[in-house]
C-alpha cells in the first residue's frame, strides 16, 4: 500500500496546487483515478505570519509541528509542506516531529544538479529570497545562486502576499516577475526557482526565458514517488526521521 501524506499547510493557494498535483498524478503509477492517501492540516496564515515577520522561526515551528501532530495521529506516514518559507524552521521541526518529512529545497536542488544548473535564481517571498534555505543547499551540490535586487523584492513580496495568496492572477504583475526573471538570466543564471508555492500561477514555462523549477509540483512528485516507491535511495528522495521516542 502508498504510504499516507501528510501536508502541512501554510498558504491554502501552493498547498491546494500540490495536493491537485499529487492527486492528478497518482494515476500514471496507480491506475486510473487512484492516488495515494492524503490528508492536509492548515493552520491559518496569519497566525504564520505573527512569528515569520520578527523572524521567530522556532514559533513557526512549533506550529508546523501542531501540524505534525495532528496528521500522524490520522494515520499520515510522512510530511511535506508546500511551502518554502517556513522551511527555515526545518532543523527545529524534524528535532521533535513524530515522523519523517521530505525538504522541498533538497527536491528542487536535486532537479536542479540532474539539470546540470549552474547558477539559479531564487524567486520567493523577501524571506525566503534574503534567507538561507536555497543558498545552504544549493552550496551542498556546489550550485551558485542570484537574487533580485531590493527594490525587486520587496515588490515581488507584496505581489505574493496581497495578491497571489489569495488565488488573485494580475496580468501587470505576470508581467514584473517575468523581466525580474529576464534580469536573472542577463546575470548569469540558467534556470529559476519559483520559490513561492503560488509562483507557479502566475509564471509558466512558457513564459519564461529560463527554465523554471516549480518547486511545488516538484515536491508533489517526490511525494507522490515516496510515497508508493520501496526504495528511496532509487527514487532521488531523502526522508528526514528522527525516532519516536525523540519526540
Amino acid at each position: 500500500m502508498p504510504k499516507h501524506i501528510g501536508i502541512v499547510a501554510c498558504s491554502y493557494e501552493g498547498a491546494a496546487l500540490c495536493y491537485q498535483t499529487i492527486c492528478n498524478e497518482g494515476s500514471k503509477y496507480l491506475g486510473e483515478h487512484a492516488h495515494p492517501e492524503i490528508s492536509l492540516h492548515n493552520h491559518p496564515l496569519s497566525e504564520y505570519m505573527k512569528f515569520i515577520v520578527p523572524g521567530d522561526w522556532e514559533g513557526v515551528a512549533a506550529l508546523m509541528l501542531s501540524s505534525s501532530e495532528k496528521l500522524h495521529k490520522i494515520g499520515a506516514d510522512f510530511l511535506i509542506t508546500p511551502d518554502n518559507t517556513i522551511h527555515q524552521s526545518f532543523s527545529f521541526v524534524i528535532k521533535k516531529s513524530p515522523i519523517p518529512w521530505l525538504h522541498i529545497g533538497d527536491e528542487v536542488a536535486k532537479i536542479a544538479q540532474k539539470n546540470n544548473s549552474k547558477k539559479i535564481g531564487i524567486l520567493g517571498t523577501k524571506f525566503l529570497m534574503e534567507g538561507p534555505v536555497y543558498p545552504e543547499i544549493l552550496k551542498k551540490r556546489n550550485i551558485d545562486h542570484c537574487i533580485p535586487i531590493e527594490e525587486q523584492r520587496f515588490k515581488i513580496n507584496d505581489i505574493i502576499f496581497n495578491e497571489l495568496v489569495y488565488g488573485i492572477i494580475n496580468e501587470k504583475s505576470k508581467k514584473y516577475f517575468l523581466d525580474v526573471i529576464d534580469e536573472l538570466k542577463i546575470k548569469g543564471c540558467d534556470s529559476v526557482v519559483l520559490g513561492c508555492t503560488e509562483i507557479p500561477l502566475i509564471v509558466f514555462p512558457k513564459d519564461s526565458s529560463l527554465p523554471t523549477l516549480d518547486s511545488t509540483r516538484i515536491l508533489a512528485r517526490a511525494a507522490l514517488k515516496y510515497s508508493i516507491g520501496n526504495n528511496t535511495e532509487k527514487l532521488g528522495t531523502t526522508a528526514y526521521n528522527r525516532p519516536l521516542t525523540n519526540k
